[in-house]
């Protein structure tokens, strides 16, 4: 198994977001079995980045890890609050595109409390 954890501690910005993809692309180049999907993979780590930056309260982190059969990107923020499905804004700008599309994309989400208080919102996809 591999895995990789990247910090997001900056408030939200074009430069965080991309860090965040650029980081699960060399993650995913690394990997012994590259994964099938690795565009899905990087739109999900933006999406939920995005979401977390803009809604959990300005910081996170990234983990990805690379299961047999899976490959698994968890986000950790700080709001207790879960992602939610909305209809998404095709004329205002605010959004409710990434919750969805991760749902899609995703073979699996799930949204679980830390006892540390936030929360992680991970996606497994398959590879």
């Amino acid at each position: 198994m591999n895995m990789m954890t990247v910090n997001a501690t900056t408030a939200l910005s074009t430069g965080a977001v991309a860090d965040a993809r650029d980081a699960a692309r060399a993650f995913l180049e690394g990997l012994r079995q590259p994964a099938v999907a690795p565009d899905a993979s990087v739109l999900v780590v933006s999406a939920l980045v995005t979401n977390a930056l803009c809604h959990g309260g300005g910081t996170c982190t990234l983990e990805l890890t690379a299961h047999p059969d899976t490959i698994e990107v968890a986000v950790h923020d700080p709001s207790r609050h879960a992602p939610r499905m909305r209809t998404p804004d095709l004329n205002g700008g605010t959004g409710g595109f990434g919750w969805p599309m991760v749902n899609r994309l995703a073979r699996a989400t799930a949204v679980t409390r830390r006892a540390s208080g936030g929360k992680t919102v991970s996606a497994h996809l398959a590879c």
